[in-house]
């Protein structure tokens, strides 16, 4: 007989075990990795005990307005002392930002310029800071002390920014938080500039600085500086923009001094807090104005920068209330060996850059304008990648992600009774631009890239067209740079720079604003290269709105085996200042033209070579038909614009040689144009039936959901895909093996593949 009497009940562990256990487990931590759970949330911390009490004694508005606008300025300041002072391009045309964050680590007021898509993002590395270093014996946090960090899997863009973190004291009392952050480029990865597209795993990426201290008593410590310096290709780049930073966040530190001698330490925390807890209000009121519906869009990325493939990034976004849904789910599973990978925070702050730059452009710059808005992803998604998974290029990711939400929310505004700004169809969404590196012409090891990055062309708005050129996405208050300024420091020209693309447009009644060409060529080293890092050379990054239409896809062009500076200095009328003119007239004899997708990887050049590419339009806005003919033909003397593009796309018909234009047959050409629309018609339900396949085509590779089935995730095409929950690797073959065996295959079907042993 079996015995079934209960066994004896276990001692519950008394106060003192559990904390000798605890301290155990601290103690023997093998690796303080990034932290889930402050990764994964992006709200408001608690009111602390602190700002409860200091809320009661200081809460009147006239004094927390006072307040908030001296930061703010402090902020601006510091903003301007780092664009003004950094030595890295990205400091000099501001992807920069600055920012006073609470005691607990919430971003509270941001710079107003500057790279707003950090306000959702630089919380992290001071809240991990918090939790693990302020109580720890060997490291602590103390006045005096600076933090610097990189690591986007603890909180950033990706590691080409680097941020400086300094806490503020009062009276041996934690009052607040400082920090700046710049997109510094180098960083010591597998390519220089520090996105590197080749990245197959995140150990290819550079310096993965999780938050660690590198300033006691207000000085940078020269040990660790020396080692930073040893570990990127700029030395001199490394060491400048870190007390550039150091001193931006001093002179902020000295703002906030004087408002706690002049106010008082309660007063400067209930204004971070109000100020916070104000916006996050302000924010959920407006959210509730919008009509209660669900929109469904989606973006396609068109390569992983390696191979051509359509890589998914879906989107459905959901107002019930007070709440506002972002849900990518079914977006393309993380890619193991390929860095277009972004974490989930990336994603966020894009997603914040979306509200506070063409939404709700009037709130204060913070962490709270994004904080009561939810997110949603399939783990180890590209919009959602495990730390494991390579995200040096996950600005691929996050822009397509951006223009996935600025394209949803576009008709929610639409609907909205009050609107703080005006409905706007997506702006370009790529980094068009050069990253560039090796030995310049003073002898010095360089990386890093252009900016004429800065130069996206904006979105059409409800009532007119997008602006040229106008900033990026990630900055709206940002500089395209003096590529004059800039040759003075590297061995390149861009021969032809700023001149607007013509034909390179996004049609609508209100068209987008358009890009601008650039052509470079290496002069003075025999050691110098480009990168080129971007999507959309195949398939369009963005969609139209209303009837509007995307932009053009936009090639790589080269022209190798010839030396420009010869041809200027002997036959300079040979030479075109576009990209059109040259890769269709092919001027110079024995080169080769040659077009390529956006994903080039490094790739030394020889002096006097071309590499052509152009800034992408923004998307337009409205039916094509409905356009003004007068914009059309001012288009057109603008340059932006061929005549025959013109008259084919916009149905108008004019005087080739005098621009005149005849009303009466372009409105005939428009009402034959709607007729013959409606004769290609068909029914939506027929059409559904002819367009909706059950899988995707068997001869493209596709990554993500297929349709609204977002349980499903394709990894490749019709025979590979997993479920949504159920990761599992997602590996890409290296293009050469690809290449080689299709050269193989092509040697056995001629054959010429001989008598190979087996």
């Amino acid at each position: 007989m079996n015995d079934m009497s209960t066994p004896p009940r276990a001692k519950k562990p008394s106060a003192q075990e559990m904390e000798l256990v605890k301290k155990f487990l601290n103690d023997t931590t093998l690796f303080l990795g990034p932290d889930p759970e402050i990764m994964q949330n992006h709200d408001l911390m608690p009111r602390s005990a602190e700002e409860e009490e200091a809320i009661g004694a200081v809460s009147e508005p006239h004094v927390v307005a006072k307040i908030r606008d001296r930061i703010q300025a402090g902020c601006d300041e510091g903003y301007e002392m780092v664009e003004q002072m950094g030595a890295a391009p990205g400091a000099k045309w501001g992807d920069v930002i600055t920012g006073v964050y609470s005691a607990s680590g919430d971003l509270a007021i941001a710079s107003a310029g500057g790279v707003l898509i950090f306000s959702a993002l630089v919380h992290h590395p001071i809240k991990f800071i918090i939790k693990n270093w302020i109580n720890e014996p060997t490291v602590g946090v103390r006045d005096g002390d600076g933090f610097i960090h990189n690591d986007s899997r603890y909180g950033n863009v990706h590691n080409t920014d680097q941020s400086m973190i300094l806490p503020i004291f009062h009276e041996g009392r934690l009052v607040c938080w400082v920090a700046s952050t710049v997109h510094e480029g180098e960083n010591g990865a597998i390519e220089p500039g520090g996105m590197p597209s080749m990245a197959e795993s995140p150990s290819d990426e550079g310096l993965k600085m999780s938050p660690f201290k590198v300033v006691e008593n207000y000085q940078i410590k020269r040990d660790i500086l020396t080692f930073l310096q040893n570990s990127v290709r700029e030395p001199k780049l490394q060491y400048e923009d870190m007390k550039v930073k150091l001193f931006a966040c001093l002179r902020i530190k000295q703002r906030i001094e004087e408002t706690l001698k002049t106010d008082g330490p309660e007063a400067l925390i209930s204004t971070l807090r109000l100020t916070m807890e104000q916006v996050r209000a302000e924010v959920k009121r407006r959210i509730s104005e919008w009509p209660d519906m669900t929109v469904r869009t989606y973006i396609m990325q068109d390569s992983t920068l390696r191979e051509n493939c359509l890589v998914k990034i879906n989107c459905r976004l959901t107002k019930a209330g007070d709440r506002l849904i972002f849900d990518f789910r079914g977006s393309a599973p993380e890619f193991t060996n390929r860095a277009t990978n972004t974490i989930v925070a990336g994603l966020k702050g894009m997603l914040a850059q979306v509200f506070l730059c063409y939404v709700w452009p009037d709130l204060p710059r913070g962490q709270a304008a994004f904080a009561p808005i939810e997110v949603i992803t399939d783990p180890h998604s590209i919009v959602n990648c495990s730390y494991d998974a390579p995200n040096s290029q996950s600005l691929m990711s996050i822009f397509t992600g951006f223009t996935a939400g600025q394209h949803a929310v576009a008709k929610f505004l639409y609907s909205c009774p009050e609107k703080f700004t005006k409905v706007h169809a997506p702006t370009f969404n790529m980094i068009n631009t050069f990253i560039w590196g090796g030995v310049s012409q003073h002898g010095e090891t360089l990386g890093n890239l252009c900016a004429d990055l800065n130069g996206m062309g904006a979105g059409a708005t409800v009532d007119r067209d997008g602006e040229h050129a106008l900033a990026p996405i990630f900055a709206t208050m940002a500089d395209i740079g003096e590529q004059e300024l800039n040759e003075e420091e590297v061995p390149f020209l861009q021969l032809v720079s700023k001149k607007m693309t013509r034909d390179a447009i996004a049609p609508g009644k209100y068209r987008g604003g358009q890009g601008y060409t650039m052509m470079v060529a290496t002069k003075d080293s025999e050691q110098w290269g480009f990168m080129t890092v971007c999507q959309g050379a195949k398939f369009p990054p963005l969609q139209g709105l209303f009837g509007g239409y995307a932009c053009g896809a936009y090639p790589l062009s080269k022209v190798q085996g010839v030396d420009v500076y010869d041809v200027l200095l002997n036959e300079p009328e040979k030479f075109k200042h576009s990209i059109e003119e040259i890769m269709n007239e092919q001027p110079f004899e024995g080169a080769t033209y040659s077009t390529h997708h956006m994903g080039m990887g490094f790739e030394i050049s020889k002096r006097g070579e071309l590499f052509m590419i152009s800034q992408g339009a923004g998307a337009g806005y409205g039916d094509l038909l409905e356009r003004d003919p007068e914009g059309v033909i001012r288009d057109i003397e603008e340059g932006l614009i061929s005549a025959p593009v013109a008259e084919r796309l916009y149905k108008v018909v004019f005087d080739h040689a005098t621009l005149a234009i005849d009303w009466d047959a372009t409105a005939k050409a428009r009402a034959a144009e709607r007729k013959a629309r409606i004769a290609r018609s068909v029914p939506y339900a027929d059409f559904v039936k002819s367009w909706s396949k059950p899988v995707p085509p068997a001869h493209i590779q596709y990554f993500g959901c297929w349709g609204d089935e977002v349980d499903t995730l394709y990894m490749g095409g019709v025979g590979a895909s997993r479920k949504a929950n159920e990761p599992k690797p997602n590996y890409m073959a290296h293009p050469k093996d690809v290449r080689i065996a299709e050269l193989e295959a092509r040697l056995k079907a001629a054959g010429a593949w001989g008598n190979e042993k087996q």
